[in-house]
């Protein structure tokens, strides 16, 4: 059993390009609190952590970058192929990925944990997970992934796999195996299943895409739009969390209000939600606007924000953003980014309103919501920030 009354702990592992992350990502949609402990690796070094000066005295200050951040390509390259570099970082880091992850565990309000970590099995995490699942991909699918999703060759991402532990290994150890070929709706099944047998009488996230009776209404032709014409009503403004029932409806709507934009299937987005959660916003029974947001590395992304023009922009925003602000906190959320385009960036009286500022990553301060930013912000879209909890995971010493 874990070390922490009242949790369970999944451990969770897996090769690279098995899809760790969507299955986690999944895990959390089914109510778990998640933990990725390599992002949690790269905040026990940034600057001013207490990890930071352990390793430039052990490695060296020309690891650092002009901006005096360890630069991450470098020090990877340094232990990547010395193990002896490597046994040392570890043992720098992994004490403290440890605090941190108990700090998070202990802070959480859900009693499911998963910690995902590529190193899960061969550290000291392990020994704190009541049950190792670990994901599982034949390697055309990996090599595919790496080609499509990082840019890699076939012989650099072939490359990358060989230098792993066998994925056999893994999975001999493992209490759950999911299989991931490539298929969304068959993964987000064996992780339904495998999650009802650890949460008994626990619903699913209800895997099969199947449309919901909340439609969009559809758009109105120039033609018809006639001066006198008033703005559509709407009933009374609800917010839901989308689940993949939702995938044609939140398909139509993003491909209609983007103006083809962003051309959406149900496909698509049942894909999207191996990285990221929508809240909808409805009147009655009618889906009127979502925001697209994730949680990573405790860090919330808003990304997708589409409104229909007839809805009150100030009160659809209010809630969109609270219901999102909520469940970050679940997820123990450090900083919120909004990254609104067109129109909406220009409203900076609504956000200031809503305790938003207008930034750039480089002046966000925290090396972890920097990243977050640089990753995130498109061509086009404002940055706006709002820090949501001061006690932050492996603050500054």
């Amino acid at each position: 059993m874990s070390n922490w009354p009242g949790k369970f702990v999944i451990g969770l592992t897996g090769n690279i390009a098995t899809g760790k992350s969507v299955v986690r990502r999944m895990l959390e949609h089914l109510g778990a609190y998640t933990i990725d402990a390599d992002s949690l690796t790269h905040r026990t070094y940034a600057r001013g952590a207490p990890g930071y000066q352990q390793v430039t005295d052990a490695f060296g200050k020309w690891l650092l970058n002009k901006d005096g951040e360890i630069d991450r390509s470098k020090l990877g390259n340094l232990v990547f192929n010395n193990p002896d570099a490597m046994a040392q970082l570890e043992a720098i880091v992994h004490p403290l990925v440890r605090q941190a992850t108990e700090m998070l565990v202990k802070r959480s309000i859900q009693p499911v944990i998963v910690i995902e970590a590529i190193k899960l099995l061969e550290g000291d995490l392990r020994n704190v997970c009541d049950s190792i699942w670990v994901t599982n991909a034949p390697e055309d699918v990996q090599v595919e992934r790496l080609m499509r999703k990082r840019g890699m060759s076939r012989e650099q991402a072939l490359e990358r796999i060989h230098m792993q532990s066998a994925q056999s290994a893994k999975v001999a150890l493992a209490n759950i195996v999911i299989t991931n070929t490539g298929s969304y709706d068959a993964l987000w099944k064996q992780v339904s299943a495998a999650w009802k047998e650890i949460v008994p009488g626990s619903g699913s996230f209800e895997t099969e895409p199947t449309v919901e009776p909340i439609t969009a209404p559809a758009p109105e032709t120039t033609a018809a739009k006639q001066p006198s014409v008033q703005p559509k009503p709407v009933g009374e403004l609800t917010v839901k969390r989308g689940k993949p029932k939702n995938s044609a409806a939140i398909a139509e709507l993003i491909t209609r209000l983007s103006k083809g934009a962003r051309r959406m299937t149900a496909d698509n987005v049942m894909e999207q939600f191996g990285e990221k959660a929508y809240m909808l916003l409805q009147a009655d029974q009618t889906v009127v606007g979502l925001a697209g947001w994730q949680v990573e590395n405790l860090v919330t992304r808003t990304t997708d924000i589409f409104l229909e023009d007839y809805v009150d922009q100030k009160k659809a925003l209010e809630m969109l953003i609270a219901e999102v602000e909520r469940a970050s906190g679940e997820l123990q959320s450090e900083a919120s980014l909004i990254f609104p385009m067109n129109e909406l960036a220009a409203q900076d009286a609504l956000w200031k309103n809503l305790g938003y500022e207008k930034r750039t990553p480089e002046t966000l301060g925290v090396q972890a919501w920097q990243d977050s930013a640089i990753e995130a912000q498109t061509d086009g879209s404002a940055l706006l920030f709002k820090q949501l909890r001061q006690d932050r995971v492996l603050r500054p010493i």
